[in-house]
């Protein structure tokens, strides 16, 4: 299968969420003996030279240097055309939410969106979940095809290293015309909150018992200096606002670490923070769904474990 990567560029930096999808893509060439192309718009950053493709696609045009729809659209649209990829994968972003469903639409090729896996037994399908997170579907279909990968369904720190060589590809955007033009990037909270870019959280649930017990947890998330969530009966109580909230219903995040404090685990929260590379759980019921995929998991009462935890914090900085 050859399958091309779309490589989001934020800044000069590649997207957290690019890479994880990339690992997905080296996962599904090694199980369809096929090969990964990695597509970048714009200038190529070095430490995605450093990681396990067959080629970096550098597409070049004056217009890529700034995210808008119309010119992406017509970009991929020609490198699909030409180099006739099987599948392209993309992560989840809010760009691609954007574009993407626009380049289908013009190229007649399903998109499927906000897949959390794929199979390859007897054919290649991906799955998607449904009714908040309750069901898993697995969708069959035939290539080409465009997939979008949610945040969290592979592991960035996953991603097969290797060296890429890079093959620029100029195009030539200017009869398209800049009808759209890009304005302040969007962020997930309406306030000063995108968990989705948090390297640390510390997430509260219902287990925290009352409103007043929050800053126990609010102090042991700045001595991590890490951002608070939480689950969705604390912004239900009005305990903390809808942007603090992890889960189906609320922000999908994936940070090196995330403490769930108090949080049982029910799959509507779980899918939500179950990319973060290592999660800490503390709850006082062994029997809690949140172990089942917790890294470290404590049995025990968090107004027990909590304060001393963040005297340690304390005492090491």
């Amino acid at each position: 299968m050859k399958i091309f990567a779309f490589i989001q560029i934020d800044d000069g930096v590649v997207n957290r969420l690019s890479v994880e999808t990339l690992t997905g893509a080296q996962k599904l060439a090694a199980a369809t003996n096929g090969s990964v192309t990695a597509v970048v718009f714009g200038a190529v950053p070095d430490d995605l030279k450093t990681y396990k493709v067959k080629e970096i696609l550098n597409v070049q045009a004056a217009e890529l240097e700034d995210y808008s729809p119309l010119y992406y659209i017509e970009a991929l649209s020609r490198i699909i055309s030409s180099e006739s990829p099987d599948t392209v994968v993309f992560g989840h972003t809010y760009q691609v939410r954007d574009w993407v469903p626009r380049l289908s639409a013009r190229l007649k090729l399903p998109f499927l969106v906000d897949c959390i896996g794929f199979k390859t037994d007897d054919n290649f399908t991906v799955t998607r979940q449904i009714s908040q997170g309750k069901i898993n579907a697995d969708m069959a279909f035939e290539n080409p095809s465009l997939i979008s990968f949610q945040s969290g369904a592979f592991r960035a720190d996953e991603v097969e290293s290797g060296t890429a060589e890079v093959r620029a590809i100029a195009l030539d955007l200017s009869a398209v015309p800049g009808t759209i033009r890009p304005g302040e990037k969007y962020q997930q909270a309406r306030g000063s909150v995108d968990l989705s870019h948090a390297k640390v959280i510390v997430s509260v649930g219902r287990g925290i018992g009352k409103e007043e017990n929050i800053p126990l947890v609010k102090e042991l998330a700045d001595a991590l200096s890490a951002e608070l969530g939480c689950s969705r009966p604390v912004v239900d109580y009005g305990w903390l606002p809808h942007e603090r909230q992890v889960g189906s219903s609320g922000q999908t995040v994936s940070p090196k670490l995330y403490l769930a404090l108090g949080i049982s685990g029910a799959i509507q929260h779980q899918v939500g923070m179950k990319g973060a590379d290592t999660i800490v759980a503390i709850n006082k019921d062994e029997n809690a769904p949140i172990f089942e995929i917790a890294d470290i998991g404590i049995v025990a009462d968090l107004f027990e474990i909590v304060p001393k935890l963040t005297e340690s914090i304390k005492a090491k900085k």
